[in-house]
C-alpha cells in the first residue's frame, strides 16, 4: 500500500485506504493510504515550523529557484513515466498527458526564472527625512486542493509559485487521481527541498480537505475544481480572513462569425470541446454560429466529429479517451437525455461507446446537439463531458447578450477573419480568457482565471508568485533631529 508524504516523511496514512482504477478498463492501478484529520494537523504544524525557519523563508530568491530548476529537469527526464502514470490515473490519452507533464516542467522553470528577476519596490519618495520602500514576504502555510482532470499541471501551478514565494504548502490531490502527486513529492525530495515545506495528503475532500482549509495556521486556500465547492471554501476564507485563489467551473461560448474560415473554425471547435473527452473547465461547450453559415458549419462539424477516434488512451491513434469513471459517464448521459427532453436533437453521439475492447471502460461518444436555446439546462450547467450544443445567431448585439447569459465566465473562443471585430467582441465577453482563431492554448507567462462564478484570482504569470506573498511597507527615518512635537 502506498504511503502519504507528510512533511518530508513517507508514512502510512491513518485514514480509510482507497484504490486508483484505470478508467479505460476498470483494472486496479494501486492502493494507497489516506490522511487522517490528526495527520492533517501534524502536516500543517510541521509546515508552519518549516516555513518559519530562515533557511527557506529568508533565503535568496536564487536559492529557492535552484530547487525549482532541478525539479523541472527531473520532470523532463521522466516524461514518459509520468505521462503513463497520469494516463493510468485519469484515462487521458498519452498524447495529452505528455503535454501536461511538459507543462508542469515549464511551470517550475518559469517560476524559477521569475524569482531571479522579481524586483521589490523603492516607492516614490514624498519627504526628504524618510526613505520608503515596499517588500514582499511569504504568507506562511498554503492549503492547495487540485482536480482529477489535469493533475500534474494543476498541482505544479500551485506548488511552484507557493514555494517560490517562500511558503510551505500542503496539497490534497483529487481522491480519484493521487498517484502523480505522490510521484511529484519524490521529485521534490530528490531536488533537495527542505523537509516540512511540502506535504501530499490524499483523501476525501469532506475529511482531509475540510480539516486542511479550517486549520488555524493555514494562511491561503488555493483551489481548482467545481463552483459549489469553491463557494464553500470562499465562506471558510471569509470567516478566517485569509486569501483565496479559486479556479472554478465554466460554460464557455465559442463564436463563429459570418466571415470565419470554416475549416479552421471546425477543427478548432472540435478540439476545444472533445479533446480531454470534454473534461476541462474551459471546454467550448456552447457554440454560436452565424445564421448564414449555420447549416454548412453543422454539416462539416458532424462529419468531422464522426471521424474522431474514440479508444484506449494508451493507443497512439486515440483522440478521445474514456471519462473518469462510471458515475461520471452516467451523469453526462443524464444531461444528454435532459437535452432531448427539452426538445434538443442529437445529431451525432449521445451514447456509450462499446466494442473493440472498450466494453469495460467509461467511454462516451462525442455528442453534438441542436435545436435548443441558451436557456436550456445543458447550456447553463457544466456537463464536463464531450457534449456540444450548437445555436444560430443573427446579430452580434444579440450574440453578446446571449453569450454572457451564464453564471460562468471562464473562457471564450472567436473565429473570424476581421481582427478589429474580434478585438471588439473579445472586450465585450464577460470571461477571463479569450482565444481568437485558436482555442485551448496556454502559456505559463499569461495569467489565467475566471469572471463571475468561474473564480477569484489568477494563476500563472509573474504575479502568481506575489499572490502567495504579502506586501510590507517600511519607513526609514533619515533625520537625526529629535521630533519637536515632544518638546512642548
Amino acid at each position: 500500500m502506498k504511503k502519504i508524504f507528510l512533511a518530508g516523511e513517507w508514512v502510512l496514512g491513518q485514514g480509510k485506504p482507497t484504490v486508483s482504477y484505470f478508467p479505460a478498463d476498470g483494472t486496479k492501478n494501486d492502493e494507497f493510504s489516506t490522511a487522517s484529520v490528526e495527520q492533517v494537523d501534524e502536516a500543517v504544524r510541521k509546515a508552519h515550523q518549516a516555513w518559519q525557519q530562515p533557511e527557506w523563508r529568508f533565503s535568496l530568491p536564487s536559492q529557492r529557484a535552484r530547487v525549482l530548476w532541478k525539479v523541472a529537469e527531473l520532470i523532463e527526464a521522466r516524461v514518459e513515466e509520468l505521462a503513463a502514470l497520469q494516463t493510468r490515473d485519469n484515462g487521458k490519452p498519452l498524447s495529452e498527458t505528455r503535454g501536461l507533464v511538459m507543462s508542469a516542467a515549464q511551470t517550475a522553470r518559469y517560476m524559477a526564472s521569475v524569482l531571479d528577476t522579481l524586483d521589490e519596490e523603492l516607492t516614490n519618495q514624498r519627504a526628504s527625512d524618510t526613505l520608503t520602500l515596499s517588500v514582499y514576504e511569504p504568507l506562511g502555510v498554503v492549503a492547495a486542493i487540485t482536480p482529477w482532470n489535469s493533475p500534474i499541471a494543476s498541482e505544479m501551478q500551485k506548488i511552484a509559485p507557493a514555494l517560490a514565494g517562500g511558503n510551505a504548502i500542503v496539497l490534497k490531490p483529487a481522491e480519484l487521481t493521487s498517484l502523480v502527486a505522490l510521484r511529484l513529492a519524490e521529485l521534490f525530495e530528490e531536488a533537495g527541498l527542505p523537509k516540512g515545506l511540502l506535504s501530499i495528503l490524499p483523501g476525501k475532500g469532506s475529511v482531509v480537505g475540510n480539516a486542511l482549509v479550517q486549520h488555524h495556521l493555514v494562511r491561503k486556500i488555493s483551489f481548482t475544481g467545481g463552483t459549489n465547492t469553491g463557494k464553500q471554501l470562499a465562506h471558510v476564507a471569509a470567516e478566517r480572513l485569509i486569501s483565496t485563489s479559486l479556479e472554478l467551473g465554466g460554460k464557455s461560448p465559442t463564436v463563429v462569425l459570418e466571415d470565419a474560415d470554416l475549416e479552421l473554425a471546425v477543427n478548432g471547435v472540435i478540439y476545444g470541446i472533445f479533446s480531454s473527452a470534454g473534461q476541462a473547465c474551459i471546454a467550448g461547450s456552447r457554440l454560436f454560429v452565424h445564421q448564414s453559415r449555420y447549416d454548412e458549419f453543422v454539416a462539416r462539424l458532424v462529419e468531422k466529429t464522426n471521424r474522431l477516434r474514440v479508444g484506449h488512451p494508451e493507443d497512439p491513434a486515440t483522440q478521445v479517451g474514456p471519462l473518469i469513471d462510471e458515475n461520471h459517464l452516467r451523469g453526462v448521459d443524464a444531461y444528454v437525455q435532459q437535452a432531448k427532453a427539452e426538445g434538443g436533437q442529437v445529431v451525432t453521439g449521445g451514447h456509450r461507446v462499446t466494442g473493440n475492447g472498450l466494453d469495460q471502460g467509461s467511454y462516451y461518444a462525442p455528442t453534438v446537439i441542436t435545436g435548443l436555446s441558451n436557456s436550456a439546462t445543458v447550456c447553463q450547467e457544466e456537463i464536463f463531458g464531450p457534449v456540444l450544443v450548437v445555436m444560430p445567431f443573427e446579430s452580434e448585439q444579440e450574440l453578446v447578450s446571449v453569450a454572457n447569459q451564464s453564471v460562468y465566465g471562464l473562457a471564450a473562443g472567436i473565429w473570424t477573419e476581421n481582427y478589429r471585430k474580434a478585438w471588439q467582441l473579445a472586450r465585450l465577453l464577460d470571461v477571463g480568457t479569450v482565444w481568437i482563431n485558436t482555442y485551448k492554448k496556454f502559456s505559463i507567462s499569461t495569467p489565467f482565471g475566471g469572471f463571475k462564478q468561474s473564480g477569484v484570482g489568477r494563476e500563472k504569470g509573474r504575479h502568481s508568485i506575489l499572490s502567495y506573498m504579502q506586501q510590507k511597507s517600511i519607513y526609514i527615518g533619515l533625520d537625526s533631529t529629535p521630533n519637536p512635537w515632544c518638546e512642548g
